[in-house]
Parts: C-alpha cells; sequence; structure tokens
C-alpha cells in the first residue's frame, strides 16, 4: 500500500471537500460585464448600418404596422432573468433580420453588427442556461414574447427588418439592462 504524507492527504480531502461544497459552473458566474459599456466602434458599426438602412428606408414604400419596441414598462422593471430572456429574444430577432439577403453593400455594412450581436446573443444563452434553466417568463415578458410571436407570423420580413433595425439601440439598451444586472434601473 502506498504511503501517504499527511500535508498531501490534507490537501486531497478539502479539495475534495471543496468541490463537493461547490459544484462546477457555480464559481463561474455569468458575466455580460463587456456588455455594460460597448466598445465605442462596435456601436459606430450599428450607427452607420442604422443611417444608411434610414436613408434606402425613405425611398421604399414600406407601410408597416409593428409596434414591437413600443411597451408600456421599462426593461429595469423586469426580475434579471426576466431581462435576459427578453435580450435573448430580441437578439435572436436582430440576428435573424440582420441575417437577410441584402445588396452587397448593405450586406458588408451589417457584418460587424451581426457579429457582435450573434456574440451577444450566445452569451445571453450562456447564462441563462447556467443561472436560470428553467426560468418562467413573467406576465410582463409572456405577454411581449407573445406579441413577438405573433409579428413573426403575421408581418412581412421586410417590416420585421425594419422595426428591428431601426430599434436596434433599444436592443443595445436592453442588453446593457441585463448586463448591469440589479443596478440597472
Amino acid at each position: 500500500m502506498p504511503h501517504l504524507g499527511f500535508t498531501p492527504l490534507l490537501v486531497l480531502a478539502l479539495g475534495a471537500s471543496l468541490g463537493a461544497a461547490f459544484p462546477q459552473g457555480t464559481l463561474k458566474s455569468c458575466s455580460l460585464s463587456k456588455y455594460q459599456f460597448p466598445v465605442p466602434h462596435e456601436l459606430k458599426a450599428v450607427q452607420k448600418m442604422k443611417d444608411q438602412f434610414e436613408g434606402t428606408m425613405l425611398l421604399s414604400d414600406r407601410k408597416c404596422n409593428t409596434r414591437l419596441f413600443h411597451r408600456k414598462w421599462r426593461t429595469a422593471e423586469l426580475s434579471v432573468p426576466d431581462r435576459v430572456m427578453l435580450v435573448e429574444a430580441e437578439l435572436d430577432l436582430a440576428t435573424a433580420m440582420l441575417a437577410l439577403p441584402t445588396t452587397p453593400e448593405f450586406t458588408e455594412m451589417r457584418q460587424r453588427p451581426l457579429a457582435f450581436l450573434t456574440q451577444a446573443r450566445e452569451d445571453l444563452r450562456g447564462c441563462m442556461a447556467r443561472e436560470a434553466p428553467s426560468h418562467q417568463p413573467s406576465g410582463k415578458l409572456r405577454h411581449w414574447l407573445q406579441k413577438l410571436q405573433m409579428a413573426k407570423n403575421t408581418e412581412t420580413a421586410g417590416c420585421l427588418e425594419s422595426s428591428t433595425i431601426l430599434h436596434l439601440f433599444q436592443v443595445l439598451h436592453d442588453l446593457r439592462c441585463a448586463a448591469l444586472r440589479e443596478q440597472c434601473t
């Protein structure tokens, strides 16, 4: 039988005890801190894309009734898991709309915002999976999620695209609020 000294045995015992006391995943908290203050070049890329889109929108004859981003409540009124769930749904929509086929010039302009929003969505999904995998949305959020689903089923892709791109800074604000967690007011 191998002989272990007291110190290595104590280290092994403590390691096993601490491992059981802090299961994997709980020591590593969900960090969305990089979204509290997005990097200026990311915001500039979103603004540039939005400006170009607004310029082309003036030339189109789209008539849309989508009021998806007009809510009677503020994001800060939601619980932290609700905020994350809200932003995840908004980012799902935003990334889907930015991935739609468009002119080559606008496709290139969408690349940086699309990459940024896709990464944020993946980070949010990871947080939900770690922190609140079985979270049920509040009544406010559930109602908005139903409104989102109805809009996806009834609105044209062009109207959803317009509404989403024109409200990207609201999505970024909601992302920031989710990242600030309890500090969002």
